[in-house]
């Protein structure tokens, strides 16, 4: 059966252009014909002949054939290769799919909704583009970020990342609009919830002890992906991260088409309230930030206009088939209330913004480069000076007096207080629920298993159909016993898989087993 997995897999056309032509020149690289261009200068013979010129001269040139570039087969780290040429068929991971509950069972298993979901899906490809996106620049900064770094840097690492990978510099004009980052990247530290990033000039250092809130979006086409985690390096707070994330995960379980806000805030505040944590001899419970909430995402727009609370309330606005929306949480040891604090970096154009005549110059020109590069996507003052902009402030702070762009200042708790975030997007498709920042898991494999299909199609050895298919035919229907064979006999296909990869691996892939199996590969490769 090994064999016959691996003759199968060496078949397999990866691109998707039918089987390939047979050789035409087999028996003449065996010796048993003559090599094709022979006739040819026999032909030229005679006729040189009776010309009186040598078949020399007459000899036709052949031109030299065009190397073909290879297409890349791996991302690399930092990650700077477009997630287009790792998927060129535009066949993107799908997210983790979550059915609907209570009234709503139904839906996964209508035809109705399924046809609709079909016929309705051509904005997937660019919401998962984005996902992926998102995913690899997450994963390599979950594992780069150490103490030490300055903000700045790690700012322009991931954002560097985010336009390698969509390729959109976003230095054109209009490019940015196009694909690139969904909103800037947020660095907050300790009592700092959200909305800071770096400005020009800004000198500080990650260290040790803080806590760091990463949240960047990622978009395509306007279908903007946002997700955040929270980055320690002490286990001391390791409460009050499992808090937050437990309890976005329970937002997310809890939302759905006709689910009503408020019962989501409940499930959320319920989970994470649950928790306390302990810091240097002093016990704290975990809060949930009641004037932090989620939000809707329209095309292009952040904060569509729906709030998902995290604490109980009497917000009784239910959740609509094809809403898009960010479920995150934010879990805080202060009085869980935050206020504007620090310096402000963060500005959107807002979508309702009134029609008013600017007077300042300056206004007028800062105005023109936000309309071409950003739209009503959010952008900082860094971007600004990334295009050239100079002196802007006072235009800048024209356009927010006006009432045309919206200034998102810092948002902290009590000085000495720590916060957490976590957050995932999801999409509320007529028949399941997507969690479209996460690789969706399947209960048929074991995670070892889940993590070879998801290098695979990663990597683009095979897609993740074929290396499923794969899998039911190697174990005939009986998967659970023989993974280490499978590793055995699968992974000295792809030469590309090194332990470096392994690593990469983001930590809900990862299996204590997995670095067993890669050495047995490398033994047996």
């Amino acid at each position: 059966m090994a064999a016959k997995l691996a003759e199968g897999v060496s078949n397999l056309n990866l691109k998707g252009d039918g089987p390939a032509p047979a050789s035409q020149n087999t028996t003449a690289r065996n010796g048993s014909a003559e090599p094709e261009d022979q006739d040819d200068s026999e032909d030229g013979k005679a006729a040189d002949d009776e010309n009186g010129v040598t078949a020399a001269k007459k000899k036709k040139k052949r031109k030299p054939k065009k190397k073909k570039i290879a297409s890349p087969s791996a991302q690399t780290y930092p990650p700077t290769v477009e997630v287009s040429k790792l998927f060129p068929n535009n066949h993107y991971p799908e997210g983790e799919i979550q059915e609907y509950r209570d009234d709503n069972t139904y839906r996964t298993t209508s035809e109705e909704k399924r046809h609709l979901d079909r016929i309705n899906n051509d904005f997937l490809t660019d919401y998962r583009r984005g996902a992926e996106v998102h995913r690899q620049v997450r994963q390599w900064a979950q594992k780069s970020i150490k103490p030490g770094q300055s903000l700045t840097e790690i700012a322009e690492g991931i954002e560097n990342g985010v336009r390698a990978l969509t390729g959109h510099q976003g230095l054109e004009e209009g490019d940015n609009i196009k694909g690139g980052m969904g909103f800037p990247t947020g660095l907050s530290l300790n009592n700092c919830a959200a909305h800071y990033t770096p400005n020009a000039g800004n000198k500080l250092l990650l260290q040790k002890e803080d806590v760091m809130k990463v949240d960047f979006g990622v978009h395509i086409n306007g279908r903007i992906v946002d997700s955040a985690f929270t980055l320690t390096f002490d286990p001391v707070y390791d409460n009050l991260l499992k808090a937050v994330k437990e309890a976005t995960n329970a937002g997310v379980k809890e939302a759905g088409i006709d689910v009503r806000m408020s019962d989501i805030g409940s499930v959320i505040q319920e989970v994470m309230e649950s928790y306390e944590v302990e810091i240097r001899g002093e016990t704290f419970p975990v809060k949930a930030i009641r004037n932090l909430n989620g939000h809707n995402i329209g095309p292009y727009n952040i904060h569509g206009g729906k709030s998902v609370p995290i604490v109980k309330g009497g917000d009784q606005t239910k959740m609509e088939e094809g809403e898009t929306f960010a479920i995150e949480t934010f879990g805080s040891t202060g009085k869980g209330y935050v206020r504007d604090d620090l310096e402000t970096s963060h500005y959107a154009k807002r979508s309702d913004a009134p029609n008013v005549s600017l007077r300042l110059s300056s206004a007028k020109s800062l105005m023109n480069t936000i309309n071409k590069n950003f739209g009503t996507l959010p952008f900082c003052r860094r971007y600004l000076d990334r295009l050239g902009q100079e002196k802007y402030l006072l235009g800048l702070n024209n356009l927010v007096n006006s009432g045309i762009i919206e200034a998102y200042p810092p948002l902290c708790d009590i000085k000495g207080s720590y916060t957490a975030q976590f957050e995932h997007t999801i999409l509320l498709r007529p028949n399941v629920k997507e969690n479209i920042a996460l690789i969706m898991p399947d209960v048929r494999f074991s995670p070892e298993q889940q993590l070879f299909i998801y290098f695979y199609s990663t990597l683009t050895v095979l897609s993740a159909q074929e290396i499923t298919d794969l899998f039911k035919e190697y174990f005939d229907h009986n998967i659970g016993e023989k993974s280490m064979q499978f590793a055995i006999d699968c992974l000295p296909m792809s030469q590309r898989f090194t332990r470096e990869d392994a690593l990469r691996c983001d930590a809900e892939w990862a299996d204590p087993n997995f670095f067993g199996l890669y050495d047995i590969w490398r033994q047996n490769a």
